[in-house]
């Protein structure tokens, strides 16, 4: 495929509208995945006090059978 010498007008302003829809198309990719990225953030932060409050659980319970 031969290099375009001239690029007309017409030519400029689809490449001008393509770049545009593939922009706005990345920015829409790039916002669903800052959304994805924060849900899985707050699962995380939900799943580190689970698993904090189990170990505190199971301690306690092993210092309350070992009071008695």
């Amino acid at each position: 495929m031969m290099p375009r010498e001239k690029w007309t007008d017409e030519r400029l302003d689809d490449l001008q509208a393509e770049m545009r829809a593939g922009f706005a198309r990345v920015d829409g990719e790039i916002k669903e995945l800052r959304r994805e990225m924060n849900a899985m953030n707050r699962n995380m932060i939900a799943g580190f006090f689970v698993i904090v409050a189990a170990i505190i659980g199971s301690n306690a319970a092993l210092i309350a059978s070992n009071a008695f």
